[in-house]
């Protein structure tokens, strides 16, 4: 799975750092390269508990997912909020982060629900 969505990921992230320092310069290279590292490591956190928990009891492995998207959230908003404070426009892009950040999330989940669709799952059916 992870294979599936880091390649479109990657594929995208290039086209975007590419078109946001020729469209922004240096500012939108750092905007770029930024949204691609928040991005990867929010979706990489997913799997590794996902890998985690695949041996553990539901209810753990909803917990832990809970756990691990409140802090992400926490973390994102913390970041964001360092971006925003401490940094200007002249020195990251904010355009040219949002711009790759969305389509880096788009381009990862096409490629997980494509890898997905792709398994041949075969889940044993109850008896009657």
């Amino acid at each position: 799975m992870m294979k599936g969505a880091l390649i479109p990921s990657l594929v995208v992230g290039v086209i975007g750092v590419i078109v946001a320092t020729l469209v922004k310069g240096s500012a939108g290279l750092y905007g770029a390269l930024l949204a691609q590292l928040v991005v990867l490591v929010f979706f990489l956190v997913n799997i590794a508990v996902a890998s985690m928990t695949k041996n553990v009891d539901p209810i753990a492995t909803m917990a832990f997912a809970m756990f691990s998207y409140f802090s992400k959230i926490l973390i994102l908003g913390a970041m964001m909020f360092a971006i925003g404070k401490f940094t200007n426009d002249s020195d990251i892009n904010r355009m040219s982060f949002g711009l790759v950040a969305i389509a880096l999330t788009f381009a990862w989940l096409g490629g997980e629900i494509r890898a997905y669709l792709k398994l041949k799952l075969h889940l044993p059916l109850p008896g009657k």
